[in-house]
């Protein structure tokens, strides 16, 4: 639709025994496929007879100054304004974002996108689909959060996706630049996690892992050593493996039978892998793999890696043999574990970061847990420190007692 600039007569009726000004003219109305449909509308300015009247001159001000407003914007500038159907643009977002590619390459993981669409089209659409974007409000945004997620993971992934949507939707022109994004405005409250927080300790994973054999046995043993998520080290091929050099390469992840590129830039990484760098090579010896074979393949003949929830099944196993099974546990457990006991044997904070492939610092604090065995051992050396000093100085007035009796 092209914009228009109107500017109709203004007119006093004859025949509807009224003393008044009007005029008539063009407005855009929405439609529910989000498009706009113009529709003749009547405008009554003032009175033109009495002790009110307004001059047709004063009127045609009047009438102006209403025009002004639907003069200025075209069709594409009043859906800017949030006149556009959520519904419509979650369409789009999923169609040019959540599954959008470039060349070959999905822009977002496999895991990213089943979480989106999930999100989008059993919760967020069903709810917010009828309204146009200018009518989505914090206030109402954050209510309905409260009621429908009863965790803060999901509060804060359905608020983050909510938020993707009218940032895209800027970008296309369904929202002003520079209008404030209502959800930026949600509040989610402080973290807490349903499930509790820990790992398994030294003592309870040498118990667990003396439950388990190949490959399953390995696969952990290198989440454990390496820090490598389990879509990255059941993404392995034997191209990645570097015997002489005793590191892998992450260059690929596998996550339920997908296999693409690493979670992020900083994901694509070589990790040293210790010890095990000897089971490795027994493996590599046993089965002479081509380059491009998979590290931890199926024993079908498929050539595809083995799936994750094996592994994970056969961990809760050992885990509920040894008493020490827990909501929660997994392979990913055992990056944490790394993670954190890392840092424990003199890791930084930022060696551990680059090592564990993450983002950001903040991260990596959220992956650590300081077990109460560590923090007893830091709380005794805190106090043997300050015993320490409390010996010296009374060394040092018994000293100086000594000194004193001798003059």
């Amino acid at each position: 639709m092209k914009p228009r600039v109107q500017h109709p007569k203004v007119h006093e009726p004859t025949d509807r025994g009224g003393s008044y000004w009007y005029f008539r003219y063009w407005a855009d109305v929405p439609q529910a496929d989000n498009t706009l449909r113009s529709v003749r509308r009547f405008q009554i300015v003032g009175p033109s007879q009495g002790s009110n009247r307004l001059s047709k001159r004063q009127a045609e001000v009047e009438r102006d100054k209403f025009l002004a407003t639907i003069n200025i914007p075209s069709a594409q500038q009043k859906l800017a304004d949030g006149m556009a159907l959520f519904s419509r643009v979650a369409e789009e977002y999923k169609r040019l974002h959540v599954l959008g590619k470039v060349g070959d390459h999905f822009l977002l993981a496999a895991p990213t996108r089943q979480k989106y669409l999930i999100h989008l089209e059993q919760r967020i659409e069903p709810m917010w689909g009828g309204y146009r974007l200018g009518e989505i409000r914090t206030p109402e945004v954050e209510a309905w959060l409260n009621l429908s997620c009863n965790s803060w993971h999901l509060r804060n992934d359905v608020r983050g996706i909510l938020s993707g949507v009218f940032t895209k939707a800027q970008d296309w022109g369904y929202w002003a630049e520079g209008k404030r994004n209502p959800i930026h405005g949600v509040a989610i409250g402080e973290k807490w996690n349903i499930r509790p927080e820990r790992i398994l300790s030294e003592e309870e994973t040498v118990r667990v892992l003396r439950h388990l054999r190949d490959p399953n046995l390995l696969i952990l043993e290198t989440a454990l050593a390496t820090g490598a998520r389990i879509s990255e080290i059941l993404g392995l091929t034997w191209a990645n493996v570097n015997l002489a050099g005793g590191f892998v390469e992450i260059a690929q992840r596998c996550w339920r039978g997908d296999i693409a590129r690493p979670k992020s830039r900083r994901s694509r990484r070589v990790l040293a892998l210790g010890h095990l760098v000897e089971r490795y090579a027994a493996k590599a010896a046993s089965e002479h793999p081509p380059p491009e074979q998979c590290v931890f393949g199926r024993s079908d003949g498929s050539g595809l890696p083995v799936w994750d929830s094996g592994v994970r099944q056969a961990l809760k196993r050992a885990a509920a043999l040894e008493g020490c099974d827990f909501p929660g546990l997994g392979p990913h457990s055992f990056r944490r574990a790394n993670i954190t006991w890392r840092q424990e044997v003199g890791g930084s904070s930022i060696e551990v970061s680059r090592i564990a492939g993450h983002s950001t610092v903040r991260m990596t604090e959220e992956y650590t847990k300081v077990q109460l065995g560590r923090q007893a051992q830091l709380t005794e050396l805190i106090q043997d420190r300050l015993a320490r000093t409390a010996e010296k100085q009374d060394l040092s007035l018994l000293e100086l007692i000594a000194e004193a009796g001798q003059d």
